[in-house]
């Protein structure tokens, strides 16, 4: 059975990273599309696809180096920080899952 999540559900699971990538609307404004882009910067087409659609949890600042460079941007033009509407930190501070913090039991 296949689900169909929702970005709504999808950010309320995931968590709401207020880290933006505008790869779309770049790629949008010159007229180049993914795969072209994946072609000019060797970066794989999934990869691509994964900023282009804001869905990467982490990024390689060697592709961004690679898609600044083809595009002739800065990464200003393709990054934007959107503050939180709820903390993530101090009293509000998310402990992660598998990190190297130790839990306090």
């Amino acid at each position: 059975m296949r689900y169909i999540i929702t970005l709504l559900e999808y950010n309320t699971f995931r968590g709401v990273v207020m880290i933006r990538i505008k790869l779309s609307a770049v790629l949008g404004e010159r007229r180049m599309s993914q795969s072209e882009l994946a072609r000019k910067t060797g970066i794989r087409p999934n990869a691509i696809c994964d900023y282009y659609n804001e869905l990467a949890d982490r990024i390689s600042l060697e592709h961004f180096d690679r898609i600044c460079e083809v595009l002739d941007c800065n990464l200003s033009d393709l990054l934007e920080y959107v503050p939180n509407k709820i903390p993530k930190t101090g009293k509000y501070l998310i402990q992660e899952e598998h990190g190297n913090r130790k839990n306090n039991r």
